[in-house]
């Protein structure tokens, strides 16, 4: 064992270097191990901990909109009786993930990575990496490990940073001011008033959760988002497991929340009208008679056209029934030393703000990449089959659904690396780069939504294209199919095989470039 391999820093060369130790870094590290038994990788990770968006958040009440038999591993089923759980469990379940197949050797931590350098003549990428503690980069701590192949589960938000809009009079409010991104272990609102600024899934989650303590809890919105209803525990599950041997109760659970996901999102899409009013009856059956949904809980934009919010258990509109919480619809003018002035002239006394206005848009983990000397300019980059990058030989990338749970796509993204990493190696291919050579192509949004958080860093993210390969699909079926059941060859793809620089001739080229068949 080298002194790199003793301190924890991962292996100097190794096939795949897998970035970020969250969902998509663990179900990816799984597909290698399992798949691929002789491929050599390491999983490196900036913060001291697995986990990525489920150990950095701790606001209260935490949680998944996703249901976990989805969100959970194919490879490793979520078998407990209720269908949504908490960020500390979902934590857990990733440790017990890490621990049951055996992945923790591959998992080096407190490892940034913040430039990579592929070379066409070695067919290899080198990796520089830079040590951190508690997620900030120390000094004189930058070592370097080349890969085969380099594989972003990064996410997609800034771990350093959350948004917040610049609010007129902030530095005025005698009261605190907290960023769910950062909760403060210090912060008690028992018995506090408290607004939440925002609209989102994450307000969405917090009000409930607060709302237990403190006095009273209001969700101020500039505009309303919708909000499914939906049970925490799913019958039809208990009676699958109930029923059947427990490999195929997984099977089939797993195969019914996938199912209900997409024709719940295809109703939505194309009888619109018909899902809205799905969607008020289930939330009107627990609030008052004479409450203004249409104030509230009635956006105008057409359901997905942004994330979809769930309150399992209809827990955010328990709180309102009860007078614990309250939704209030208006625009910011100020915040005032004792609260929050609105445009409409009304001012919300409160202790605790919390500004629940969304994240900050971070695409692949701020890596600086660079092939063959020229650096890449991502949104110049168009999607291909939304695992890899036009003109980025040797690397892909996990990016789940908006529409549906990550982790679905993080499992069809891993199958896809092994088969392609399979053909490679069957035909001697060293180097794989989609090409695009159509100008046409491109044009076409990364992501499929128009919430603000998404408009904002369009700009950042690469292109995609409107059909074949260059789509960025939000349906797992379709994925399914062209990254799992179609052929990973395709006439899109560039494939190399790399030259021994000691037998190229003087003055030939040293990569000879051929058409995978």
């Amino acid at each position: 064992m080298n002194d790199a391999e003793r301190d924890g820093c991962p292996p100097a060369e190794v096939d795949v270097l897998i970035v970020g130790a969250g969902i998509s870094g663990i179900g990816t590290a799984y597909h290698l191990k399992t798949e691929r038994p002789g491929t050599s990788f390491a999983v490196v990770e900036a913060r001291d901990s697995i986990g990525g968006t489920w150990d950095l958040f701790r606001y209260p009440g935490v949680r998944s909109d996703s249901d976990l038999h989805t969100l959970g591993f194919e490879f490793n089923p979520w078998r407990k009786k209720h269908s949504y759980a908490g960020g500390e469990e979902i934590l857990e379940y990733l440790h017990e993930t890490v621990a049951a197949h055996g992945l923790a050797p591959y998992l080096h931590l407190g490892h940034r990575v913040v430039r990579a350098r592929f070379s066409s003549d070695t067919g290899r990428w080198t990796v520089t990496l830079r040590h951190t503690h508690d997620g900030q980069d120390q000094e004189g701590g930058e070592h370097t490990v080349t890969c085969r192949f380099l594989f972003s589960a990064t996410g997609y938000y800034d771990y350093d940073e959350g948004y917040t809009p610049p609010f007129e009079g902030r530095d005025e409010f005698r009261g605190r001011i907290v960023h769910p991104q950062f909760w403060p272990d210090d912060l008690d609102h028992r018995g506090k008033r408290v607004v939440v600024i925002g609209s989102g899934a994450t307000a969405v989650t917090l009000v409930p959760a607060l709302a237990e303590d403190a006095a009273h809890v209001t969700m101020l919105q500039r505009s309303p988002s919708y909000v499914l209803v939906w049970p925490r525990e799913n019958k039809v599950v208990h009676l699958l497991r109930s029923t059947l041997p427990e490999e195929w109760a997984d099977r089939a659970v797993r195969r019914l929340s996938v199912r209900l996901l997409h024709e719940l999102y295809r109703t939505s899409r194309r009888a619109p009208g018909l899902f809205k009013a799905f969607l008020r009856r289930r939330m009107t059956r627990v609030l008052p008679d004479d409450y203004p949904v249409d104030v509230h809980f009635n956006p105008s934009y057409e359901p997905w056209d942004q994330r979809l919010c769930v309150a399992p258990d209809a827990d955010l509109f328990e709180v309102i029934a009860a007078g614990t919480a309250s939704v209030v619809t208006d625009r910011i003018e100020r915040f005032t030393p004792t609260g929050i002035a609105l445009e409409s002239g009304r001012e919300l006394e409160a202790d605790i703000v919390v500004t629940a206005t969304g994240l900050k848009m971070l695409p692949f983990g701020r890596i600086d990449l660079e092939v063959d000397g020229t650096p890449v300019d991502l949104h110049e980059c168009i999607t291909y089959k939304a695992t890899m990058l036009t003109g980025v030989p040797n690397y892909a990338f996990a990016f789940g659904y908006t529409n549906s749970s990550w982790t679905l796509k993080v499992d069809l993204a891993g199958h896809h690396l092994c088969r392609l990493l399979d053909h490679m190696d069957r035909r001697g291919y060293a180097v794989v780069t989609p090409v695009c050579d159509d100008p046409a192509v491109g044009g076409e949004p990364f992501w499929d939504l128009t919430s603000n958080y998404i408009l904002r860093a369009k700009d950042m993210f690469p292109q995609s294209g409107s059909d074949g390969p260059w789509s960025m699909e939000q349906n797992y079926y379709l994925d399914r199919a062209r990254l799992i059941e179609q052929p990973v060859d395709h006439p899109a793809l560039r494939f190399e095989r790399v030259v021994p620089a000691a037998r190229v001739p003087a003055g030939q080229p040293t990569s000879e470039e051929r058409t995978g068949t």
